[in-house]
């Protein structure tokens, strides 16, 4: 018989609420709700008294946000699923962040994800970090990223990516300090999240910083040459939006 998840459901809109409730006791026999909360304040107290497995934690709360929660718990032994309203910038601070998080209106789809990610991971001792980057990036401050590896997790600032190259369903990652970390992600993954940063995918599997772009070689797609001197090629497909952003960005520098 599978392990009961002790569970605490906090969010203060009923409707949210209720349909998280319903699909998880209808698709989710291991998951145990042992209390619900609507504010901080109960949900401290819940918390600390029935001691979950795992918190579903609405980021935004009559009295306060659900960091306060996580802050003013005695003992954080619990996973943590953050559930947030739609939002596109909201969305791409979590994906910075590599957190659980659930979209509004909750869906059953997105739900096993999250839950099966859990089951994967139990404990995350990284969790301080993520929280970190995840407060930055929602105050507009998306300066560092989260690259999770089979070893554990990097936190690295977005200025010291040059560029990343995919392999497989894996990334590098090739930093300005000569590293190269492996992400157990693809790229297109990260293509998502930086498209609004001064990164651009010039090739099926290279996404390069523009800012460490020393020169770029014609060609009927062309190259271009890093601060590194590593040579990338550009594709054909790639080459006509890769120079509108390249030529756009050398405008505000």
């Amino acid at each position: 018989m599978e392990e009961k998840i002790r569970t605490v459901l906090v969010d203060d809109e009923r409707t949210s609420m209720l349909t998280l409730e319903s699909l998880l006791k209808k698709y989710f026999p291991s998951i145990d709700i042992v209390a619900k909360a609507e504010t901080v304040a109960q949900a401290v107290s819940e918390i600390n008294a029935k001691d979950p497995d795992l918190v579903f934690l609405d980021i935004s709360l009559p009295d306060g946000e659900g960091f306060d929660v996580l802050e003013q718990t005695s003992e954080r032994n619990y996973e943590v699923i953050f559930i947030t309203a739609y939002d596109q910038y909201a969305v791409k601070a979590f994906e910075f962040s590599a957190l659980h998080y659930l979209v509004k209106p909750l869906t059953l789809e997105v739900l096993k994800d999250a839950i099966g990610r859990f089951k994967e991971l139990k404990t995350d001792e990284h969790l301080d970090d993520k929280i970190n980057v995840l407060k930055e990036s929602l105050k507009s401050k998306n300066e560092k990223i989260i690259i999770p590896s089979s070893e554990g997790l990097n936190v690295v600032r977005l200025s010291d990516i040059m560029r990343l190259e995919a392999d497989d369903v894996y990334t590098y990652f090739f930093l300005t300090d000569g590293q190269r970390l492996m992400a157990s992600r693809p790229l297109n993954n990260y293509e998502k999240i930086l498209e609004d940063l001064p990164f651009s995918r010039i090739h099926a599997k290279h996404l390069v910083n523009l800012m460490y772009i020393k020169r770029y070689i014609k060609g009927k797609g062309g190259s271009v040459l890093m601060e590194d001197n590593t040579e990338v090629e550009v594709s054909v497909r790639k080459k006509p939006d890769f120079l509108a952003k390249l030529k756009n960005f050398a405008r505000f520098v």
